[in-house]
């Protein structure tokens, strides 16, 4: 009798454990395979969750992760990527738990923020790790108290790091091979990581947009996020599916004729994917302003525009002096915009280095969104030509504007 009451109790535990469970089916649209899809479940409706699990149809496990976007120690979204052959459809069952920690995988993606220290013994090796920073907006350098200048994020496909100050440019690292590889470069490779097949710096960005940088628009020329009563850079999601982090500049005199803004930039990069997502949101309606976004004009680019919100360039250059001396680079760059955001796309100057090719851009609300990417032409798996990447990029519009369906 004891053993039939301690098993009601063990099950009665488990019910009372699993805050819910129910099923998503999860469509691709189009005639192409999709690969690590993300399938985003909002949590409001369903109270406190500590835990999830997502199984396939065969009863096979799903990696997932809980996302707390506001920082109030609530988990907001359920993230999990999913493979897709054309055309396909596949059903998920989904259980939220209201009691203990989210389940741990293997990390697909990786992010980054740290403070000089300079007391380890090797050199460009860091071990001060922090979350958030924030700096007023009469820091005399801001640039220079992170280790790699910025906070750095990283799929097995790309790495990017952004600058901790007025310019907020994309920086890029190029690999060979589709690994994580910033925790052991700091994105400083070594003479002895290079031997052994590690990645690099790829790109010199200056002044420039870099990959998709967002700024001001003076009515002739992009304008640097000054002047700010302070800026922050913070993690909010480590993985292991994607990360997320976030720019956050106050009181930004984005238009010196209008009201301050605070505006708060989230990057999110998925694992599998080089391409990265941009969201824009602003403390107010910013109707009635005109911003900038783009990407650099390698010197000496072929570029590819499809007029309605692709852009995207190839070409070689020297990368950053402040790395490892090596050869010059070939990258491919994109960014990809709502067309009803476009303002005008603004002509690249040809054969310079240092340009942009730019993009006036508004929006009739409180936020934007776009997507970036980029290849560097070292990858063992990627693309060598202009024509390669131009195809690439067309694809990639299309897949953006026929996302996967979610149906639950």
């Amino acid at each position: 009798m004891k053993r039939i009451i301690s098993l009601f109790a063990l099950l009665g535990g488990i019910v009372a454990n699993a805050q819910t469970s129910f099923n998503v089916t999860v469509s691709n649209s189009i005639k192409s395979d999709r690969t690590d899809q993300p399938v985003v479940i909002a949590l409001q409706k369903y109270g406190e969750v500590q835990s999830a699990l997502v199984k396939q149809a065969d009863g096979s496990e799903v990696p997932c992760q809980l996302d707390d976007l506001d920082q109030d120690e609530r988990f907001d979204e359920l993230c999990f990527l999913v493979n897709l052959k054309g055309k396909e459809s596949k059903t998920y069952t989904i259980t939220l738990y209201k009691e203990g920690s989210p389940r741990t995988y293997e990390p697909r993606v990786y992010t980054e923020m740290l403070m000089r220290n300079d007391k380890v013994k090797e050199k460009n090796k860091h071990n001060n790790y922090i979350e958030s920073i924030t700096a007023r907006g009469d820091c005399a350098n801001s640039y220079n108290l992170q280790h790699h200048h910025g906070v750095s994020f990283e799929s097995e496909l790309n790495g990017i790091r952004i600058y901790f100050d007025k310019r907020q440019t994309l920086d890029l690292y190029g690999k060979f091979t589709k690994r994580l590889e910033l925790r052991e470069t700091q994105f400083y490779t070594s003479a002895t990581q290079k031997k052994e097949g590690y990645g690099d710096d790829v790109l010199w960005v200056g002044n420039t947009f870099g990959l998709g940088a967002f700024r001001g628009w003076n009515g002739t020329a992009s304008t640097m996020i000054e002047p700010v009563k302070s800026r922050t850079q913070r993690i909010i999601s480590y993985g292991p599916l994607r990360t997320i982090v976030e720019l956050v500049d106050k009181g930004w005199k984005a238009d010196a004729q209008k009201a301050p803004v605070n505006m708060t930039i989230r990057y999110t990069q998925y694992a599998g994917h080089r391409d990265t997502d941009v969201d824009v949101f602003f403390n107010h309606d910013v109707a009635d302003y005109q911003f900038s976004t783009g990407i650099i004009n390698v010197k000496g680019s072929e570029e590819f525009s499809d007029k309605k919100g692709l852009r995207a360039c190839w070409g070689t250059d020297w990368p950053s002096t402040d790395t490892v001396k090596w050869n010059r680079e070939t990258v491919g760059l994109a960014i990809c915009l709502q067309q009803q955001n476009i303002v005008k796309e603004v002509p690249g100057e040809k054969g310079t280095q240092g340009g942009d090719y730019a993009f006036v851009v508004s929006t009739s609300s409180d936020r934007l969104s776009y997507k970036v990417a980029y290849c560097s032409a070292n990858e063992t798996f990627g693309f060598h030509s202009a024509k390669e990447w131009f195809e690439w990029t067309k694809n990639w519009k299309k897949e953006t504007e026929h996302p996967v369906t979610v149906r639950f």
